[in-house]
């Protein structure tokens, strides 16, 4: 881990690890994937199954929980990511699976984690683990340095028409900007980094980032990633909004049980989280 790299996480809210994982590590990540595939768990979302145009995102899945904490026990992430932010301790939150096949799956909608988790501080990552070469047309892209800036409304993912359609009602935080109608009326509006990666290349992304994109094409039509969510000393306790019409509880709806205990500005800690370091 050098220094540019620590800057540009820093600063942008995200950076690749070329050849983060070996042959073997992406194995064993594989392994974990098509598991969580095959076994979808109570937050699975899927559309056109049982067609080659196949779109499938599932979160947390508890009955996957022991692989991913022996799994991320194995992994060089604990590390790679106290390295990267100069925390004593990390510890690892849970998996989210990425499936897009059939080659039509339309780019994902612009928005924050921190939006539907409760968020905030500087240490905290999510690792994208993509099984293909993913061609920068087609990779995630993030607005440089949003991680630092405003906490919006997320969108609902609901209307096709709104793609800020406000998840919480609007009255609480500002509303998502549709960055994609200005990106067409003004292709310099924001600052956009995105990168084409390789297998054992790690794209590590602040949540608090604004995010979206990944589509496939006829020419990159099946996208297979896991993404590892981690966090580190400087990770706080940031309730979702009381009155929310989401329906989510302040602590969101993973592990909402186990963080009903933590107050805003409270350090991140739960006994659930595998501790790495």
């Amino acid at each position: 881990m050098d220094e540019f790299k620590r800057r540009a996480f820093a600063e942008d809210g995200a950076v690749v690890i070329e050849g983060c994982l070996d042959e073997d590590a992406l194995a064993q990540c594989r392994e974990v994937f098509d598991w969580g595939i095959a076994n979808p768990g109570p937050m699975v979302t899927t559309m056109f199954d049982g067609t080659e145009c196949r779109a499938h995102v599932d979160n947390a899945n508890p009955n996957a929980k022991h692989r991913l904490d022996d799994l991320v026990a194995k992994l060089p992430f604990g590390k790679l990511l106290a390295e990267l932010w100069g925390s004593k301790h990390v510890w690892y939150f849970a998996e989210e699976l990425f499936l897009k096949a059939g080659g039509k799956a339309a780019r994902s909608s612009w928005h924050q984690d921190t939006s539907y988790l409760p968020w905030a501080g500087k240490h905290w990552a999510n690792a994208w683990i993509s099984f293909e070469a993913v061609p920068k047309r087609n990779a995630l892209e993030v607005v440089r340095g949003s991680h630092r800036g405003t906490r919006h409304d997320g969108t609902t993912f609901l209307d096709p028409n709104d793609p800020t359609d406000p998840l919480h009602g609007g009255d609480v935080w500002p509303r998502m900007p549709d960055i994609e109608a200005e990106r067409r009326a003004n292709p310099d509006a924001y600052d956009i980094i995105s990168w084409a990666t390789y297998p054992g290349d790690v794209l590590l992304l602040h949540p608090a980032s604004l995010h979206g994109g990944g589509a496939t094409d006829a020419d990159f039509p099946d996208r297979h990633t896991l993404v590892l969510r981690f966090f580190g000393d400087d990770a706080t306790f940031s309730p979702l909004p009381e009155n929310s019409r989401s329906g989510y509880s302040t602590a969101g709806v993973l592990f909402a049980d186990e963080l009903s205990h933590l107050k805003a500005g409270d350090p991140f800690r739960a006994p659930c989280f595998r501790q790495l370091i």
